[in-house]
């Protein structure tokens, strides 16, 4: 399942929602990702996430896919946000259903490195008197 939001949401509450689909469920890796204080050496005071949905459904689709390819996925799930975010506030969630550990840990990596270097969201970094457009993470492996 994919969402793509500007509202925050509930960890538990999305991930049980999976698990109640799934009796087979035997691992469930996740990934939070939050806004941080400090970036580039720089207080940040917010940021704002901005995307193109349809590419970018389009896009986690098929990382979802090649990911259910690779490893024995029951399901996966990403939620990530868009608009304006203020530190401490969550942006994105990977979550990774599987029947063991590894499958659902390594999938879950796989799919967040994606996310960091070619998912179709541009990151707009504010400061106390500036901001800086960010590039995509790329990878070095």
């Amino acid at each position: 399942m994919i969402k793509i939001q500007e509202e925050d949401f509930n960890i538990e509450d999305e991930i049980n929602r999976i698990k109640l689909q799934h009796l087979n469920v035997g691992a469930v890796s996740t990934f939070i990702g939050y806004v941080r204080s400090l970036n580039n050496q720089q207080k940040v005071t917010s940021i704002n996430l901005e995307v193109y949905k349809d590419m970018a459904y389009k896009s986690l689709e098929d990382i979802c896919l090649k990911a259910q390819e690779k490893w024995n996925m029951i399901d996966v799930l990403i939620i990530h946000r868009f608009g304006k975010l203020n530190v401490k506030e969550k942006i994105v969630l990977v979550a990774t259903f599987s029947m063991h550990r590894k499958e659902s840990s390594d999938a879950c990596n796989f799919i967040m490195d994606y996310l960091k270097k070619d998912a179709p969201f541009w990151k707009k970094e504010f400061y106390d008197d500036n901001y800086e457009w960010l590039e995509n993470t790329r990878l070095t492996n």
